[in-house]
């Protein structure tokens, strides 16, 4: 997931942050094109994923980065958003959750209601990675690849899943708009997860409570 950048750190063209004023683009990209760029994909995984002095976390290697990337790509509906100027300065990529629920397998409890609804009516996305080069505008560069991924797939709901261990990852997406819900575990031998859902659009008290209203209690779930 995104990192956090180091603020208040000065930065030259040519190393990765767009010169003052530069218009960043956004581009969809097909399977044959991200491919091509598998190289800078993981040089974008390296600098934006770098683990700051002191965490112990250990962040899985390049090469495993780039294992997962060729197996979420072989998921139906693989979707591919990068961030540029004169080179790569972030992407968003995913597929769509599918309506039977099996995105949710292993989650601790049971599933807040609007997002089962949000499921069973395919409107929700599950971000395999968010990587962004740490610069000034990087939130808002975060913000708007992910938005381009939920609008192009009419999703209402995006959701990832954070090593419960990768405590930067965490902060980093919950301080800029994600909502933690609950922890998801998959097969033995797997991390344990925490899950994070970004609702697209107005995010409204009301609508945060719908959102995640546990079954049968008609109370929000606590994070």
């Amino acid at each position: 997931m995104t990192a956090e950048p180091g603020r208040g750190q000065s930065r030259k063209p040519g190393n990765g942050e767009p010169p003052t004023g530069a218009p960043v683009r956004l581009r969809r990209l097909s399977r044959w094109l991200v491919e091509g760029l598998r190289e800078d994909l993981a040089g974008l995984y390296a600098v934006s994923r770098a683990t700051p002095p002191g965490d112990p976390y250990r962040r899985p290697s390049r090469q495993n980065f780039l294992n997962r990337l060729t197996a979420d790509m072989r998921r139906p509906e693989f979707a591919m958003v990068i961030a540029e100027t004169d080179s790569l300065m972030g992407c968003a990529y995913g597929s769509p959750v599918r309506g039977d629920g099996s995105w949710w397998l292993g989650f601790d409890g049971a599933l807040p209601r609007g997002i089962e609804q949000l499921t069973v009516s395919g409107n929700v996305f599950a971000f395999a990675d968010i990587l962004i080069r740490p610069h000034p505008r990087d939130r808002e560069l975060a913000r708007r690849v992910q938005e381009r991924l939920l609008t192009d797939h009419q999703a209402s709901l995006g959701a990832t899943l954070v090593d419960r261990a990768d405590r930067q990852a965490l902060a980093a997406l919950r301080s800029s708009g994600w909502l933690d819900v609950g922890e998801l575990r998959r097969p033995t031998g797997a991390p344990t997860f925490r899950v994070l859902v970004l609702p697209l659009g107005e995010r409204t008290t009301a609508r945060l409570e719908g959102l995640l209203t546990m079954p049968g209690d008609g109370g929000p779930r606590g994070a």
